[in-house]
């Protein structure tokens, strides 16, 4: 078989593994994860209808739970530390006696880590679904959990993260920094979960058990990440001069990354092959030094 025709054999059975993502559809989630998940939980079969989600602002927007609540008949767990927030919640499932809605921030140690609160729930240790989205410590959260073992995890990823980046943000409730796919998808593993779904911001995880039923050859992060477009690259010519492509800007703060920030060197400390300036030469050199030193 000839390179391109492997290739494109590869290339076929790569978008085959990507089947969960035509499911895609929205009643409050952002991209898609309402029906993808809805799909995900009939795949399984065997369904207890409890799920879990913090932080659930209002239980309706961005929600990945809403629809499960409301049209699907589940019981949940809903979970929001801010006190204003939390109001809303309580608007939003006024008269649903199988929504508990708890007014805590989830944590990372034993006093406050999620086993210590659902253990004042009635919710069995396998319930279907957990969501995990507070923009930062998602992956400490998650990590800490011992106790409870959902069939489904969907958790938030730090989406300008490239996918074979590693990176974890210290566990700190003062930082929003997020946590990568492939970091997040190696602690899945580590508890026992596969990857079967990836959308913009959020990745799917299933029980190891369950993920045969998916029928996914490759679920590695390089072919589950499709969706790139808020990656920003960073790379620099032989001479130093320092380039950005790709998304190009800070997507929350809608702020722009420019080149001449980022430049290291002046345009006159750059080296240049062959150049002939001896004195540009020797005082680039002295500049190069000083950088490399911290001096400057």
């Amino acid at each position: 078989m000839s390179q391109n025709n492997r290739t494109a054999v590869q290339n076929t059975t790569n978008r085959k593994d990507l089947w969960l993502n035509d499911y895609a559809r929205n009643v409050t989630s952002q991209y898609g994860e309402d029906g993808i998940i809805e799909k995900v939980l009939e795949t399984l079969g065997d369904n207890d209808k409890w799920c879990v989600e913090f932080g659930s602002w209002d239980g309706k927007a961005c929600s990945n739970t809403f629809s499960l609540i409301t049209d699907k008949g589940y019981s949940a767990v809903l979970i929001e530390g801010n006190r204003k927030r939390y109001k809303d919640l309580l608007q939003t499932f006024a008269g649903n006696n199988k929504a508990v809605m708890i007014n805590e921030f989830v944590g990372y140690d034993s006093e406050n880590g999620l086993d210590s609160i659902l253990k004042k729930t009635a919710i069995p240790a396998d319930f279907d679904l957990l969501s995990i989205d507070i923009d930062g410590n998602d992956y400490h959260v998650w990590k800490a959990i011992k106790e409870y073992k959902p069939k489904v995890v969907v958790i938030e990823f730090n989406p300008t993260i490239h996918k074979t980046v590693e990176f974890v943000q210290p566990p700190d409730p003062r930082l929003q920094q997020g946590s990568s796919l492939l970091s997040l998808t190696k602690l899945a593993k580590s508890k026992g979960y596969e990857l079967v779904c990836v959308t913009k911001t959020n990745a799917i995880y299933v029980r190891s058990e369950f993920f045969k039923l998916f029928g996914i050859k490759d679920n590695s992060v390089e072919n589950m990440m499709t969706d790139e477009s808020l990656v920003t690259h960073i790379f620099c010519g032989y001479d130093g001069t320092v380039f950005i492509r790709g998304c190009g800007e800070i997507p929350w703060q809608g702020i722009t990354y420019k080149e001449s920030r980022v430049q290291q060197f002046p345009k006159w400390a750059i080296k240049k092959v062959g150049d002939r300036n001896i004195f540009r030469r020797k005082l680039g050199k002295l500049y190069r030094r000083l950088r490399k030193k911290g001096v400057i």
